[in-house]
């Protein structure tokens, strides 16, 4: 030991980390009850947990008893609507989440690797990672048409799926309730849903049908995973239709008997009991939407097919989106008349001129449509299903939101509220779910279905995506009626290692990243 010195008093006073989270909480992300501790981070990552961490570092946040959670990982995110304008995404940051996974529904870009460069030159708070669209590739290949594809034309699908995931895509999405998803027959669904499993990812389905046939549609999704080989996502899963309310009884039994059999099925789930879509798409049928924007607005012009359409949309307006009755639709954005965002479709059939009856609801949705379409939200779903659904622990939470600009439209509250909703009304006013129990329903699940296994955990290794907030205070503020409103009781908010939200504001941190899925060819 001669040469050695004892002591190296300098050394000695430098941080030994560059931050450190004291008196906390801890809600790890696997569901176990939550302990006292304190969290170190050096770099991007989590180092330490201990019950008391004193050495010296470069930051100490005491959070005086506050939750400590993994970062929230939603899985359903529109967050393209929105990321180049926003990229500070304040909506999701400010309720916790520090991941958001684009690409859903059926729709991503096509190709997928200029859309994720652009990304990553993005200056950006947040991860954001994507999906390879089902309907986006089918378009590319056949259009919008309504037939089945050739053998040529499923080869040439195919490779852009494979092309897709090597690009970075987590998994393989279809929204079969739209055009072209909805022409897809479950043959070919099958067909490239196989080729995304053999590159390691998962599929994820807006199903064919969520009210009078939302049982085969839960159905056709097991299958799809059972006979393609990968695991399987029932997205944003909830019940349309005053009919058809309590049929999540039969969807969850379906679900849990095919875990039973060995298909890795999941569910995910937002926490409202209105769900938000194009107007056209929800309240006009499949083959009046074939061909495009345009073959659809030449069938308006037919008296014939305009009534048939008029007769169809008054159907769907009684038993399925419109919940029974045209006040229930709002509309949340119109890209060429801001002022109609917060009308119903009711308001707007009586500036039209007719009564606010099923038929005069179809005239405005056909009125709209004509003047260029507009985003919608549907009130049609049941309180019950909803806590049914998120009651059951294979349901994980997501948004289904986009990141939107502040004060403009009327957008879903869910882009603001989602995960504390979660917290506030189902955890602490509620009592459905225990806090531990959507802590994982947030982090560790979804990020063990994306197969992200340095993040929804706190762990030594892990990377530092954190979320600080008070159990006793945390809420969504967000209504249909104002939307536009951030949650609260967050206090702050850790991405790969750097504070981006703190007492109430941003901070001048950009220490997003894109996350490839598990076939990415690129370095990273």
């Amino acid at each position: 030991l001669l040469g050695v010195p004892l002591s190296r008093p300098a050394a000695a006073q430098s941080p030994a980390y560059d931050l450190v989270l004291k008196n906390g909480r801890i809600v790890d992300g696997t569901g176990s009850p939550w302990y006292r501790g304190d969290v170190a981070i050096t770099g991007d990552a989590i180092v330490r947990i201990a019950r008391s961490i004193t050495e010296p570092a470069t930051r100490v946040i005491d959070v005086g008893g506050q939750v400590i959670a993994p970062g929230f990982i939603d899985i359903h995110s529109h967050a393209r609507r929105g990321i180049f304008q926003v990229p500070t995404a304040d909506n999701d940051i400010r309720m916790g989440v520090t991941t958001v996974i684009e690409g859903p529904d059926g729709s991503s870009p096509v190709p997928l690797a200029p859309f994720l460069a652009r990304l990553d030159a993005l200056k950006k708070s947040i991860n954001i990672g994507s999906m390879i669209g089902q309907d986006s590739v089918r378009e590319a290949v056949m259009g919008d048409v309504d037939r089945k594809a050739t053998p040529a034309e499923i080869e040439q699908m195919k490779a852009l799926v494979a092309q897709g995931m090597k690009d970075g895509a987590f998994g393989l999405s279809s929204g079969l309730v739209y055009v072209p998803g909805t022409f897809r027959p479950t043959e070919e669904g099958i067909d490239l849903a196989r080729g995304a499993g053999q590159y390691g990812g998962f599929y994820k389905s807006h199903m064919r049908d969520e009210a009078s046939h939302v049982v085969q549609s839960v159905e056709e999704t097991i299958r799809i995973g059972e006979e393609g080989g990968l695991p399987t996502q029932v997205t944003h899963h909830k019940v349309i239709g005053t009919a058809n309310w309590g049929k999540s009884v039969e969807t969850l039994r379906l679900v849990e008997e095919a875990r039973a059999r060995g298909v890795d099925a999941t569910i995910d789930q937002y926490p409202y009991t209105a769900s938000s879509t194009s107007i056209t798409a929800a309240l006009f049928p499949a083959w009046a939407q074939e061909g495009g924007h345009a073959e659809t607005l030449k069938r308006l012009t037919d008296p014939a097919t305009r009534a048939r359409i008029k007769q169809e949309s008054a159907r769907l307006i009684r038993d399925e989106r419109g919940g029974g009755d045209p006040k229930n639709v709002v509309i949340a954005r119109c890209e060429w008349d801001s002022t109609l965002a917060g009308k119903s479709l009711a308001d707007v059939a009586r500036m039209r001129g007719f009564q606010p009856t099923l038929e005069g609801g179809a005239e405005a949705a056909m009125w709209l449509t004509e003047r260029g379409g507009c985003q919608g939200v549907f009130h049609a779903i049941s309180e019950e299903d909803v806590e049914r659904i998120m009651r059951y622990p294979g349901t994980m939470i997501a948004t289904d939101g986009e990141i939107p600009i502040f004060g403009r439209g009327a957008p879903h509250p869910r882009s603001y509220g989602t995960f504390a909703r979660v917290l506030g009304l189902y955890v602490r006013e509620k009592h459905i779910l225990r806090l531990e129990d959507a802590i994982r329903k947030m982090t560790s699940f979804p990020a063990s279905r994306l197969g992200l296994m340095d993040r929804g955990l706190l762990r030594p290794g892990m990377k530092a995506d954190i979320a600080v907030f008070d159990p006793a205070t945390v809420r969504d503020m967000a209504t249909f009626e104002q939307p536009h409103q951030y949650a609260e009781g967050f206090s702050t908010i850790v991405v790969n290692g750097q504070v981006v939200f703190e007492d109430g504001h941003m901070t001048a941190a950009r220490p997003g990243r894109v996350l490839y899925g598990p076939a990415w060819t690129g370095a990273h």
